[in-house]
């Protein structure tokens, strides 16, 4: 659980605001650390003892440090500088009333929640005090005329808000052309609540120490339009698409999925102080839900539309919301109530508003409050497959693996990317899918006949007849070819000449190995073993890990499998395990770097796979390995059983520059071309906006593909697992490259095999280096289309 450091002028305010907190359940449990005063009996704070308090509450759960007033607050973000950056990044200074917010953040980190939840929830003990009393004459004063579209709507007020925030001001905005009361500007409710038009003029006032700079702030992004580039409000970011990322034809009605109505339950489960716990746990979910997914919009459509989220997030830390919420709950409501009637007097609020921008955004908070409506009440997030077609903005990798396939015949996304976890999902399903098609296309399309197809992208919005029969000749021809080479998927797949490649299969589940060996997988070259990690509150214990490991094992019927230490990080974290936020956290703590930062994790896993080693041939392989210390360091922790093989994946051009280093400690190496490929052109591979740029064809992606196999040499097997292996197109590439083992989906597997039997070993050594010497992707497609 994490720690608490306590921060006041008065040694013994702090020890009897900790005596206080203690008292709370589990409250004895949780390590609280205080900093306060001079000595026992001088008021006063100093940034060294409280550097000295952080670092002993010091956890990798981390640290929340709560402060009294003034100079406590500065000299705690001193303190913060004189801390290792270690140290640092798990450290957070939460702007919670002392006594209050102790009180709860001692509840809520015994309960074990997260630092996020915990700092919600402190923040959350403003609520119940909010000022009520009128405010001091301001010190600062602004004025602007409203130059946006639609007014102070949405987004540009949530940019206010998060602005405004940011300073220790209380900072006050009316309308003076309308002449409205003043509003509180750091309350996105009151802020959107007045109703500002395009040409009003609007007056912001403020007090407090930073009230000056404040306003000139707010000032100065009101002049930059609220960083609005168009008349809607959103960046106009331009887009790639449609992309291909799930091959097949379909045909057939779109529709949009239908999220189930959360249950408001009348009924209290406990008292006011009881039902506010549950509503913030709530809240946090909601809000770490949000983070994760405005982070992906961010990197998929670019930051103007991520900012609808950006939004959200204010909206679930709104105080006048809170305190609203609070206020329900202390008159004797559920949790579920009290938030609903919350939630309904700020989306009436915005539906009387004049502009019908502003009022559309009622939809918004009651979207936000559906959400948390459902976190309190459990009540499911998915929603259930229908016939035809699929549109949606986006979709989780849970969305994908609960469709019915035999119901959706195809997959167009608004957002996403052809190497998206959620792609490779719909691959795995055989679920043909479209992404980066663009946020139009789901009003256009929704309830109309839609054609497409998954392996060139095109997509057809009720076609015309002549067109309709074009596709459904295409997905015929593309039934045959699939027929004819799942008739002969059990057999090996030999080039012309007689070079055995093996055709492995990427699996996510127990039930993908079933599928993969129904198609005639030749083993298991990429387990991600991160399906026994997410979705769940703890680790699954080593009993667990086996017992799922070794039903893989046994499906496999004595054919090598090859298990993937836990790759976690970046796109896919995990609840219980604490990290700090991270600018970019593809090139943080992940797969390998978290595993060793995590050594608890790492030795369990490899514990559960040495036990089905000692009696199934397992290969065992590191991802993310950037260095040969890094590989060094978790060999160390494996015990070698009987037979067991060890590997890395090669990700990074540092690992495939570098292969010849890492040979000498390997037995083969897996080359990961989603992540090599994005890591290499520096295009993010869940990016839509550089999909076209991250293309795993480029010359300099292939040349590193060359530095690996050139190191293996004929002693080291090289295999890819990237959605490269999968390309029809590629197979003669890779294997002219001197790849011997192509890794992919179990729905590609069949045709796969087939390609390679295709496959003449002179020419595609021949083709291999040519590509070598290309200047671009485009040619070295090019090349490979007239092979």
């Amino acid at each position: 659980m994490i720690s608490i450091v306590v921060v006041t002028h008065s040694r013994a305010l702090a020890e009897a605001a900790v005596a206080f907190a203690r008292e709370m359940p589990n409250g004895q449990a949780v390590t609280i650390a205080i900093a306060a005063g001079l000595d026992n009996n001088t008021y006063g704070t100093d940034a060294s003892s409280i550097a000295a308090a952080i670092e002993k509450a010091d956890n990798p759960e981390g640290v929340l440090v709560l402060t009294d007033l003034g100079s406590a607050v500065i000299a705690a973000k001193v303190a913060l500088e004189l801390l290792e950056h270690d140290t640092r990044v798990r450290v957070r200074l939460c702007p919670a009333p002392l006594v209050e917010g102790l009180v709860v953040a001692v509840a809520a980190a015994g309960a074990g929640l997260s630092l996020d939840a915990v700092e919600v929830q402190a923040l959350g003990a403003l609520a119940a005090k909010q000022p009520v009393a009128e405010h001091t004459q301001p010190v600062a004063r602004g004025t602007f005329a409203l130059r946006n579209q639609h007014g102070l709507h949405l987004r540009p007020a949530s940019k206010l808000v998060a602005l405004v925030l940011s300073f220790e001001a209380d900072l006050r905005i009316r309308d003076l052309t309308t002449e409205s009361a003043p509003a509180p500007a750091a309350s996105l409710s009151q802020v959107t609540g007045i109703g500002a038009a395009q040409g009003d003029l609007l007056e912001v006032t403020g007090t407090g120490p930073q009230a000056a700079d404040a306003v000139m702030a707010v000032v100065a992004l009101a002049e930059r339009n609220f960083d609005e580039t168009d008349g809607r409000g959103g960046a106009g970011t331009k887009r790639a698409g449609p992309l291909a990322a799930a091959p097949g034809i379909a045909i057939g009605p779109a529709w949009t999925p239908q999220h189930p109505v959360p249950q408001v339950s009348a009924q209290p489960t406990g008292d006011p102080t009881a039902e506010w716990l549950r509503l913030t746990d709530a809240v946090a979910a909601v809000r770490a839900d949000t983070i994760r997914r405005r982070d992906q919009v961010e990197r998929e459509l670019g930051p103007g539309q991520a900012d609808i989220f950006a939004a959200h997030l204010l909206f679930l830390e709104d105080i006048e919301l809170l305190a609203q919420a609070r206020r329900q709950l202390d008159g004797g409501r559920s949790a579920q109530v009290g938030w609903d009637r919350a939630v309904q007097v700020m989306s009436d609020q915005l539906a009387a508003l004049p502009d019908g921008y502003q009022r559309a955004r009622a939809a918004d908070v009651r979207a936000v409050g559906d959400q948390v409506l459902r976190q309190l009440a459990g009540t499911p997030t998915g929603f259930a497959s229908r016939a035809g077609i699929l549109l949606a903005e986006d979709l989780t990798p849970a969305d994908v693996s609960g469709l019915d396939p035999e119901l959706v015949t195809g997959i167009v996304l608004a957002a996403g990317s052809p190497t998206g976890h959620n792609a490779i999902l719909a691959r795995a399903r055989g679920i043909p899918m479209v992404v980066a098609a663009g946020l139009d296309t789901m009003a256009r399309a929704d309830g109309k006949i839609v054609a497409m197809d998954g392996a060139t992208g095109e997509l057809v919005i009720d076609p015309r007849a002549q067109t309709l029969a074009g596709f459904v000749w295409r997905a015929g021809k593309f039934d045959a070819a699939q027929t004819d080479a799942i008739a002969v998927a059990d057999e090996p797949a030999r080039t012309t000449d007689g070079t055995h490649i093996v055709v492995a299969a990427n699996l996510s589940s127990v039930a993908d190995a079933v599928t993969a060996r129904q198609v005639g997988a030749d083993a298991a070259g990429l387990i991600r073993t991160e399906f026994l990690f997410l979705g769940r509150m703890e680790p699954p214990t080593v009993d667990e890990q086996e017992a799922a490991y070794r039903s893989i094992a046994e499906t496999f019927q004595g054919r090598r499998i090859t298990f993937r230490t836990l790759d976690i990080g970046a796109d896919k974290p995990l609840s219980y395990v604490a990290t700090a936020a991270e600018a970019n956290p593809f090139l943080g703590l992940r797969g390998i770097r978290l595993a060793l930062a995590r050594p608890k994790l790492l030795h369990d896993q490899l514990d559960a796979i040495a036990r089905v080693a000692s009696d199934h041939p397992v290969d065992l392989m590191f991802p993310m390995v950037s260095t040969v210390d890094e590989l060094t360091t978790a060999l160390a922790a494996v015990t070698r059983a009987q037979g067991l093989r060890v590997g890395v994946m090669v990700e990074v051009p540092s690992a495939a520059l570098n292969a010849r280093a890492l040979a000498p400690h390997v037995d083969f190496f897996s080359i990961g071309t989603n992540d090599l490929t994005q890591y290499t052109l520096a295009a993010e591979r869940g990016n839509a906006a550089v999909a076209g740029l991250a293309d795993p064809y480029d010359p300099a992606v292939l040349r590193l593909i060359d530095c690996v196999t050139r190191a293996a040499g004929d002693r080291i097997d090289v295999a890819v697992c990237g959605e490269l292996a999968a390309d029809e197109l590629a197979v003669p590439l890779l294997v002219g490259l001197g790849v011997r083992e192509l890794s992919v989906a179990a729905a590609a597997i069949p045709l796969v095999k087939q390609a390679v039997r295709r496959v003449d070993m002179a020419a595609a050594t021949a083709l291999a280096q040519r590509a070598l010497q290309q200047s671009s992707a485009r040619a070295v497609r090019g090349l490979c289309g007239r092979l």
